[in-house]
């Protein structure tokens, strides 16, 4: 399941029931829907001119808050391009870190300065030299690095020690805690070149960045590193920053960067791709030469154990806060594996499914089920979860004297249509009835037979049901009744 833009664009895959342990899919409704619909009519209607504001703020913080509790104590390690700092997002860039570790995280910032380093040569008029694509530190240019790392390093500290009231940094008081953490060696020989003073990482202090974290300061690194012999060297920022994620076991690597993301062949977004998707990306050579560079450095995170990275485009305002508080993102996420996954459900799922199913019991859909029941029959259910959210649950009720399942609370989220959801949940239940000797399935609706007869159910009788079924059918309802056989 790939992550979307907006709820939208996935959709609903709803269910139908004419009892507490009966219900059934239909593709047509919820489309769209939004939880605060009914509240924006009242404020249309001029009843209260601030209750949707209300509503909207305490939706929000509620569904932020599993992200809060999930994170807490976790590492994150933010890497601020250079490019970031020069089109002045810094000072907002702050703010939302600070708010980070205001919820508990712990934040390691690492800072670029490629467009500052251009500028201190073009000052003192020294010319930049490259060999594919990655610079010849000289001493003039280790020169302009040292000046332009140390004026990015006192910006990024002066705006962490913000406190005005009536601002997003007030009362934060936050210490910022920076050091010789990188050790270096250099890049060496290459093709013949030789790259003087620029390195790579060689060793990450990271027991010493872990002291400072737990004493609750935001760890600051340079893209410079030092070796044993006293040398400085002038390092990747992309480099930096995947070797300390890896070294910390973080569990985000964040790359705020001059682009919306990974794009496809067709120029679209790419907001999700696991770690093999995303190597044959890279191997394919078709991302602009920056892109693939993070892509590269992502990949070797992930690699090391950092279940996370995130490619996220600075220029959109709060674009970290809404990559890691929403579900969908703004940005690219590089995962360690496929985040869905469709299983048995367990008692930690019981919220979840009433969230599923409550709007469709409140509307007449499903008849009311209630915790208690949920809670007593959790091991019929199967559910799809995707990144520590539920998409949609399904149960099977056997009755395995007549060869029988009941095929009951098929529901998928508004947010998941058109992507199959339905029918893997349909074939997960086919799966586990078959393992139960169940040969026929049935399932009762009043809206959508539609659905289930593309699939292979056909319709049935009252009297085609098992003995006990046929007691509890509601004959008010008049639901159809439908037979496949597995």
């Amino acid at each position: 399941m790939s992550r979307m833009n907006s709820p939208g664009e996935r959709g609903a895959l709803a269910s139908n029931t004419d009892d507490p342990s009966v219900s059934v899919t239909r593709d047509d409704l919820f489309v769209d829907s939004e939880p605060l619909a009914d509240e924006a009519d009242a404020v249309l209607d001029g009843e209260f001119g601030d209750s949707l504001y209300r509503a909207q703020f305490v939706a929000w913080f509620r569904a932020v808050a599993p992200y809060v509790h999930a994170f807490k104590r976790k590492i994150f390690v933010v890497a601020v391009s250079g490019e970031a700092v020069a089109a002045g997002r810094l000072a907002r860039v702050c703010e939302d870190l600070a708010l980070l570790r205001a919820l508990g995280m712990r934040v390691v910032v690492v800072h670029g300065s490629r467009p500052q380093i251009e500028e201190q040569l073009r000052l003192r008029q020294v010319p930049s030299r490259f060999h594919n694509d990655v610079r010849i530190t000289d001493v003039a240019a280790l020169e302009c690095a040292k000046e332009a790392n140390g004026e990015i390093r006192l910006d990024i500290e002066a705006a962490f020690s913000q406190g005005l009231a009536n601002t997003p940094m007030a009362n934060a008081d936050i210490k910022v805690m920076s050091g010789n953490f990188i050790t270096a060696r250099p890049l060496g020989v290459i093709d013949g070149v030789d790259f003087q003073h620029t390195g790579i990482v060689r060793k990450v202090s990271a027991e010493v960045i872990e002291l400072a974290l737990n004493a609750r300061a935001v760890v600051l690194l340079s893209p410079l590193g030092f070796s044993p012999t006293g040398e400085a060297f002038n390092l990747d920022m992309e480099d930096v920053a995947s070797s300390v994620a890896s070294a910390l076991h973080a569990e985000k690597l964040i790359y705020l960067v001059d682009a919306p993301g990974l794009q496809d062949r067709d120029g679209m977004l790419i907001r999700e791709i696991a770690e093999d998707d995303a190597q044959k990306l890279l191997d394919s050579k078709t991302l602009p030469e920056p892109m693939a560079f993070y892509l590269q450095h992502s990949l070797r995170a992930i690699k090391n154990g950092v279940p996370r990275a995130h490619l996220v485009p600075f220029t959109l305002d709060g674009g970290a806060l809404l990559e890691i508080f929403t579900h969908d993102g703004v940005g690219t996420m590089i995962s360690d594996d496929d985040l869905e996954e469709l299983r048995e459900a367990t008692i930690d799922d019981v919220g979840g499914i009433l969230k599923l199913i409550e709007p469709l019991e409140a509307d007449g859909t499903l008849v009311k089920r209630g915790r208690t029941r949920i809670e007593r029959e959790i091991d019929n259910f199967s559910v799809i979860e995707h990144d520590m959210r539920l998409f949609g649950c399904a149960a099977l009720y056997p009755f395995v004297q007549e060869k029988m399942g009941e095929l009951a609370c098929l529901t998928v989220s508004p947010e998941a249509q058109g992507l199959g959801d339905g029918e893997k949940l349909m074939k997960r239940i086919e799966q586990r009835a078959r393992a139960l000797g169940i040969e026929r399935l049935f399932v009762l609706t009043t809206r959508t037979a539609h659905w289930f007869l593309k699939r292979g159910f056909t319709v049935g009788t009252v009297e085609m049901l098992p003995r006990d079924r046929q007691r509890m059918y509601n004959w008010s309802r008049m639901s159809q009744i439908l037979v496949k056989k597995i």
